[in-house]
């Protein structure tokens, strides 16, 4: 039995791990190898008050502001506080943020959508990957911290799922990926820290394991769920056939690039005085409206007016990123589009990462904290990220006298089930599903979209499950399991909400309904449990 155990391994995950003591046993569990996941694709930076012009009233009231009316003020102010701390501890780890060019004693700060500031500590233009990196290392040092690489949760365990009237959360079912084997991993207390479910749309920024794995899992133990609507999408992604999950940092825009149509006209000042620097949900609809107003297969995005040393020394990894596309980001515009990039809402936590399941945490990308509202700020994901992980780790450390649950897991049921002989389902309805919330669930919404939606998640859910119960489990199986689960939840939620705000927009209600002003839309959990 461990301690805690951390399902993911990026920012939050690893965050927490290395907040607990070292007498306190701790499993990683990381889908692939433990640096691979949303957070080493983190480009722009973290967010924080790091200038002496700048103040945590204006970070606040940039973060309210972005979140159009629905962010739980305690949690934005208690994030924004605790923001210079974060950057002092990952420095004190060893992250290589980008030092001001002309004092190498400050760190240099960007702007990017929505800050009225420049405080965004950066790592050049890969300060996920810095970030990711820094803190691994840091794990690997640690004995008491066990990393189990090519594992895959397939559902919690709960006191009540094995008959008793606690719901205590007491491990999970984890699937090893490379010996196709399913063990009990017991644990005192458990943390999802999975990341968002980004991968439920055709076209996204996120890598693959982006499944919403830990708000299914969250769900079906007994979680409610908040803001699922509230999907985000990054207004600028590489746009060529081959660029899978390349997205072009928002600093680009924070350091004067321009977007453009294919003449050569900027387009953003006719949307927002803001410009390219309006927050995101802004910027990514009126791209929308441009592609579909001209029928555009991408818009373009133009930083070539600066001087090439300028590009080189900011962005050189998505300049290399572009060049081998075929694009000279410092002599020409790039194509973009927008993409699914960040799940606003998740696994409903107090200021502790607490969820309604006792012993159950939940960090980062995968958990609604009531910091983003309805639109996420940029470079404040990686900032909620930090304060959550270390915030869940001071809990669990003074709950760590708690006396355990004695309690006995069964191993995993496969005397039922058989080998598929039907791969082709799973692949067929991954596809489906995403196909149809890119068209009915995406940056544009309608009731009959999202209605036709509803309609055909309902059918492939059943007809999921059905396979689920019938054929051995593989991680592409729990992969759509939790994806066709998740859809489900983002669909209700859009058609809960009879307003358009923030991220949400839809057409038939356009404007913000101002009785809906800082009320999250929240989903009561179902517990049903299928076991093997």
């Amino acid at each position: 039995m461990y301690d805690v155990l951390i399902i993911g391994s990026g920012a939050a995950g690893l965050t927490l791990a290395l907040s607990l003591p070292g007498s306190c046993r701790v499993a990683v569990l990381s889908k692939d190898i433990i640096t691979e996941g949303s957070t080493v694709y983190a480009q722009g930076g973290i967010s924080a008050v790091l200038d002496a012009t700048d103040s945590v009233d204006s970070h606040i009231e940039d973060t309210l502001n972005a979140g159009a009316g629905l962010c739980d003020s305690n949690a934005v102010r208690f994030t924004v506080e605790n923001g210079a701390k974060s950057i002092n501890w990952l420095l004190d780890a060893g992250v290589p943020f980008t030092r001001d060019e002309h004092d190498a004693n400050r760190l240099h700060l960007t702007r990017e959508g929505g800050h009225s500031h420049r405080r965004i500590a950066h790592a050049a233009d890969a300060s996920g990957a810095a970030i990711e990196n820094t803190l691994v290392s840091q794990v690997l040092q640690h004995s008491n911290i066990t990393v189990l690489e090519h594992h895959i949760a397939v559902d919690l365990i709960t006191a009540r799922k094995l008959g008793h009237r606690d719901n205590r959360c007491i491990g999970a079912y984890a699937l090893n990926r490379k010996a196709k084997r399913i063990t009990p991993i017991q644990a005192r207390f458990t943390v999802i820290a999975t990341g968002g479910a980004s991968k439920v749309y055709l076209y996204t920024s996120n890598p693959d394991g982006a499944s919403g794995d830990g708000i299914a899992m969250a769900w079906r133990a007994g979680c409610r769920v908040a803001n699922m609507e509230f999907m985000q999408f990054h207004p600028t992604c590489l746009y060529h056939p081959h660029a899978k999950s390349s997205l072009i940092t928002e600093a680009v825009r924070g350091e004067g690039g321009r977007l453009l149509l294919p003449d050569g006209t900027r387009f953003m000042p006719r949307f927002d005085p803001r410009a390219e620097l309006a927050p995101r949900d802004i910027v990514a609809r009126a791209i929308d409206h441009e592609m579909k107003r001209l029928g555009l297969d991408c818009v373009y995005l133009d930083i070539s007016h600066k001087p090439k040393d300028f590009i080189l020394n900011h962005f050189p990894n998505v300049y290399a990123t572009c060049l081998k596309f075929g694009y000279d980001m410092s002599k020409e515009p790039v194509p973009v589009v927008p993409a699914a990039h960040y799940t606003c809402g998740g696994v409903m936590t107090d200021q502790h990462g607490r969820t309604d399941v006792d012993a159950l945490y939940c960090v980062g990308e995968a958990s609604y904290t009531g910091l983003h509202g309805a639109n996420r700020m940029a470079s404040n994901s990686l900032l909620e990220c930090i304060v959550y992980g270390q915030a869940a780790g001071r809990d669990i450390i003074a709950r760590l006298d708690e006396t355990a649950l004695d309690v006995d897991i069964p191993h995993w049921d496969e005397s039922r089930v058989t080998d598929s002989d039907e791969r082709v389902v799973i692949t067929h309805n991954w596809d489906e599903i995403r196909r149809f919330m890119w068209d009915y669930v995406g940056i544009v919404r309608t009731t009959k979209r999202l209605q036709r939606a509803r309609n055909r998640i309902e059918l492939l859910l059943r007809e999921i499950d059905e396979y689920y119960t019938n054929f051995r489990v593989t991680s592409d199986l729990v992969e759509l399991r939790n994806l066709a689960l998740v859809a489900r939840l983002i669909i209700r939620s859009a058609l809960l909400r009879k307003e358009s705000r923030g991220l949400h927009y839809t057409l038939d209600y356009p404007k913000a309904d101002p009785k809906m002003e800082g009320i999250p839309t929240i989903l009561d959990p179902i517990t049903t449990y299928h076991p093997h």
